[in-house]
């Protein structure tokens, strides 16, 4: 049996799941505008340890999202798991965010497009299949009138990156799921528990977020 504890932090949801092989038993999330990472993510976790009766040391694995996103945010999420690892002598899962927003879109024909906000008009984005499988790598972009124009599929949109170019993108292609859709550790269940099968982990000590542009200091 496994038992593992998923985090999510790397957009303003900050989400945590525990799994048993492989299927969620308890979420407790809340996507707050002023990012509520550093004082919800630990309550949630002891919340749902509680409620479950499952205690720390019945943990097998962490899984975490590693990226892209909010530098702070993911700097939270990863420090916690790298830390219960340690502390428990437990391995360490990462997951990709991108792929935990294509997971909540259902789709019969074309691509999806998850699009995390990377403010003004640039996007974290990858293109996924029906399948949840990437199809296109991970990119930093920014967003214009031209974008796209080589693919002729249905390219279904989703996340909090896709609000500012519903009047950009307006070819019939184009399909915008919703923008209030988060990436959660609800959807890391299965995939955490494939990796942990295949015992792909991740090295506690040196395992960094990824977090594919550099964090800029502004006022």
């Amino acid at each position: 049996m496994s038992l593992i504890l998923n985090l999510e932090t790397a957009t303003k949801n900050c989400s945590v799941a525990l799994a048993k092989n492989g299927k969620t038993i308890a979420c407790k999330e809340i996507a707050a505008q002023n990012f509520s990472h550093a004082e919800k993510l630990h309550v949630f976790i002891e919340e749902i340890l509680h409620e479950n009766n499952v205690k720390f040391s019945d943990l097998t694995a962490v899984a975490v999202s590693q990226g892209p996103g909010s530098y702070t945010g993911l700097r939270i999420g990863v420090s916690s798991a790298k830390g219960f690892c340690y502390a428990l002598n437990i391995p360490l899962i990462a997951i990709d965010t991108l792929q935990l927003l294509a997971k909540q879109v259902e789709i019969e024909n074309g691509v999806i497009l998850p699009m995390i906000d990377a403010r003004r008009m640039e996007v974290f984005s990858a293109f996924f299949d029906k399948n949840h499988k990437q199809i296109r790598a991970t990119q930093a972009e920014i967003i214009d009138e031209t974008s796209y124009q080589e693919i002729t599929e249905i390219i279904h949109l989703v996340g909090d990156g896709i609000e500012k170019f519903k009047n950009i993108l307006i070819d019939e292609k184009f399909v915008f799921h919703s923008s209030k859709i988060f990436p959660s550790a609800n959807e890391m269940s299965a995939l955490s528990f494939d990796k942990f099968q295949k015992k792909e982990f991740v090295d506690v000590a040196y395992f960094e977020p990824f977090y594919l542009k550099d964090f800029v200091l502004t006022k």
